[in-house]
């Protein structure tokens, strides 16, 4: 039997103003400490699709890591890593966004994405929006069919999901 939604919900951690006052930082240590809970984690961000449905991964840097090589081993798809600015050692694409609480610059490798590719992109969290933008900004780049944005959280009160556009979006854990 698969872990609820809720049974994940109540092991995340809030530590308040962290990195800085007033953010209420969502800690997932928790889920990740404790095999049942991690693996019904990857069950929920993978749940609709099968192996063979999804050609490539994407994670976003570095939380994202975790979940999305997790599902692509689950999914036996490949995995492909969206870091921050100058941690590629290939040519690579980027993109710069504005955090909930400062801005940043991810990369990805400019040939790893086949165009056409069934790309699912995963991140641990939904906030306002930025990092998720620019991950798919960058994967529009390469062309790639993105199936799904999912999240295992996802803060509905930052509205970051409006700015995803056109592409489904999908979280296990909200919080509003």
């Amino acid at each position: 039997m698969v872990t609820s939604t809720e049974t994940l919900a109540a092991a995340v951690r809030n530590i308040p103003d962290f990195p800085k006052p007033g953010i209420q930082f969502k800690d997932i240590t928790p889920i990740l400490a404790n095999p049942k809970l991690f693996e019904a984690a990857i069950h929920h961000l993978t749940a609709p699709y099968q192996p063979g449905d999804v050609d490539v991964i994407v994670g976003v840097d570095a939380r994202g890591f975790i979940f999305a090589a997790a599902a692509a081993l689950h999914l036996k798809a490949g995995f492909v890593p969206v870091r921050k600015k100058g941690k590629l050692p290939f040519d690579t694409h980027e993109e710069s966004y504005d955090l909930e609480y400062g801005s940043n610059t991810v990369a990805i490798h400019t040939d790893a994405i086949h165009k056409g590719s069934r790309t699912l992109l995963i991140d641990d969290l939904l906030a306002t929006g930025g990092t998720a933008v620019a991950a798919l900004n960058l994967l529009n780049k390469l062309e790639a069919n993105i199936l799904e944005a999912a999240f295992l959280i996802e803060l509905e009160f930052l509205n970051g999901r409006s700015l995803l556009g056109n592409v489904p979006v999908r979280s296990i854990i909200s919080y509003s």
